[in-house]
């Protein structure tokens, strides 16, 4: 009996790989239309029968486009931190032999329920959606976008989605604690509660630690840094206590900097008179004269485990939906004093 045609014997004729000659026959994008009837001619002369393929093991390495949505609020011009995270993310995915094309979403993309135009015109084969996002645009893209997605670096309402996350919780608590250490007893939080899920969760990390050591959450101990609609960070916004703590926990480096600066133009002095920790470990050189103590998110890793969860659900893979959390580490710098009483 003849021997069965097979997609490795296609692709050496033609001189091609055997991912360009499956896209070719199965009429997927990222073949042009020439090379397309070019090897479906070949197929066909040469016996390539597509039901015998089937029962072929698949191509392990496949080519995929991938689809990074970023909300418009994340672009700011003191915000960069989600701009790296993209090229990070566009890095793994062409390691991978895949490609990453990005979408900046408008707050009138969201409140509108507009679908993107990656999706629209069928650009992509998944999505990644970067940063928070209102969970009705959430729901919205759920019932509509039918291609596999994974959101990154926030958690949304709906457990049967994929997200991977920084343990924001954890830094916050061990940032606080951190403080507690070096003889601070009045530590107060920066960051607007409920402005994203990662700030909200290390304010509830801040928390923790504060119960932990017998204290309440005072009120004018929770500083807001940004406006809840737009996202915008507003020194206005961040009004000192009146009873003046000792510390500042900061939802994240570029808050801190900023705060920073408030807290020197009221004569504060850093860290002798009072000390300041951040969160991300990422800050725009120049941004601030001395290093803010920090709980460095492993930028890196949280792409790499989002573009293999992505790439495993267009595979076909059975993944079972949660939350991925990829830690981060403790980094001291010159930011904080010890203090004695």
């Amino acid at each position: 009996m003849a021997k069965a045609v097979t997609l490795s014997d296609i692709a050496e004729r033609v001189g091609v790989s055997t991912v360009t000659v499956s896209k070719a026959l199965s009429g997927q994008k990222g073949v042009s239309e020439e090379m397309r009837q070019r090897i479906i001619a070949l197929a066909e002369e040469m016996g390539y029968s597509r039901v015998s393929s089937a029962k072929m093991k698949p191509v392990q390495t496949e080519s995929y486009n991938i689809g990074v949505l970023i909300r418009e609020m994340y672009l700011g011009k003191y915000n960069s931190f989600y701009l790296s995270m993209y090229q990070l993310l566009a890095a793994c995915a062409v390691e991978r032999g895949s490609f990453t094309l990005m979408e900046v979403i408008s707050r009138d993309m969201v409140e509108s329920n507009s679908m993107p135009k990656l999706v629209q015109e069928r650009k992509v084969d998944g999505l990644i959606v970067l940063g928070g996002i209102s969970q009705s645009y959430i729901s919205y893209l759920k019932e509509h976008v039918k291609i596999p997605t994974v959101f990154l670096d926030f958690i949304g309402e709906d457990l049967g989605e994929d997200y991977v996350i920084s343990d924001s919780f954890y830094g916050g608590y061990y940032l606080t604690k951190y403080l507690f250490s070096k003889g601070h007893q009045k530590i107060a939080n920066v960051g607007t509660v409920g402005a994203t899920s990662s700030i909200t969760q290390r304010y509830l990390g801040y928390e923790m630690a504060l119960l932990e050591h017998g204290q309440k959450v005072k009120k004018e101990w929770v500083i807001d840094d940004r406006y809840l609609e737009s996202g915008e960070v507003d020194e206005a916004l961040m009004v000192l206590p009146q009873d003046m703590p000792t510390a500042f926990f900061c939802n994240c480096d570029m808050t801190a900097s900023r705060f920073a600066k408030v807290l020197e133009a009221a004569g504060y002095r850093i860290p002798e008179d009072v000390s300041i920790v951040g969160y991300d470990n990422y800050l725009l050189p120049g941004s601030y004269e001395i290093g803010i103590t920090t709980y460095e998110i492993d930028m890196k890793g949280m792409s790499e485990r989002s573009i293999a969860l992505l790439e495993k659900k267009l595979r076909g893979k059975r993944v079972h939906p949660g939350v991925s959390i990829v830690t981060g580490h403790f980094v001291e710098k010159e930011s904080v004093r010890e203090i004695r009483t």
